[in-house]
């Protein structure tokens, strides 16, 4: 049997997963089911979920469509490089500077802005797109390094086109990688607040998120605040058990 006793290392660790823990556990905790209903029945919560729902479903698309051609090329190639710095760039840059950084770009004097994005809906799932993609990017390519290129020897041999052979060999066999990626983009797109706020604004019905929306409440109602910080959290710990339940699921599928 192995060492079962209790050493400073493991109380270091557990310190640790409880500040981790304590904030959503203390979250639970202090929002009843009555004032969860009540926060949910709050005019500010409907536009702001249904803004929520349009725009990470947009941004997670457009992730999805272009991010997935972006992870094959680096999965294909032999190291790292100039592009996967570039992918990467969003997750150090903190979300305030994302957003001057969009406002630079396609602000009214920015360098794109005859578009006319700032403080649009569109501007919203713009904001999402860059916070999002490298999360998708990078479990993609993780996914498509691990397929084995014998299969697609094979189906190149067989007559399967580059496209033919993408799609029915290695899309497939990397699959639970992309799910995942994609949950962990649409996690990180539904929880976008800096960029948001600053590119897309705080406007009620038209660019407040949820994430927005908290914010909002907290001046005004916590009940509210935690209602919908407790519909996030969920949404959160929703796509863990996914990312960790689909390579199980997609084996024994298997």
């Amino acid at each position: 049997m192995g060492d079962r006793r209790l050493h400073p290392a493991d109380l270091l660790g557990f310190f640790l997963l409880a500040l981790i823990a304590l904030p959503v556990g203390a979250l639970v905790a202090t929002t009843g089911l009555a004032e969860l209903r009540a926060g949910l029945a709050h005019p500010l919560v409907g536009p702001a979920l249904a803004l929520s729902a349009r725009t990470t479903a947009a941004s997670l698309a457009i992730v999805v469509a272009l991010g997935t051609p972006l992870a094959w090329r680096l999965a294909r190639r032999p190291g790292p490089g100039l592009v996967e710095i570039l992918v990467s760039l969003p997750v150090v840059i903190p979300p305030a500077v994302l957003g001057v950084a969009l406002l630079a770009a396609f602000g009214r004097r920015g360098l794109l802005g005859g578009l006319g994005l700032p403080f649009t809906e569109a501007a919203v799932i713009v904001a999402q797109v860059v916070v999002a993609a490298p999360f998708y990017v990078q479990a993609a390519a993780a996914a498509f390094r691990r397929v084995d290129p014998d299969l697609l020897l094979v189906a190149r041999t067989l007559g399967a086109g580059p496209a033919r052979a993408f799609f029915g060999v290695a899309v497939p066999a990397a699959l639970p990688g992309l799910l995942g990626g994609a949950a962990l983009a649409w996690a990180r797109a539904l929880g976008e607040f800096g960029a948001t706020l600053l590119f897309a604004g705080n406007l009620s019905g038209r660019t407040q998120t949820m994430p927005l929306a908290i914010y909002t409440a907290l001046e005004a109602d916590v009940g509210v605040a935690r209602a919908l910080a407790l519909v996030l959290a969920a949404a959160a710990v929703g796509v863990l058990l996914l990312v960790w339940a689909l390579p199980r699921w997609w084996g024994r599928a298997r």
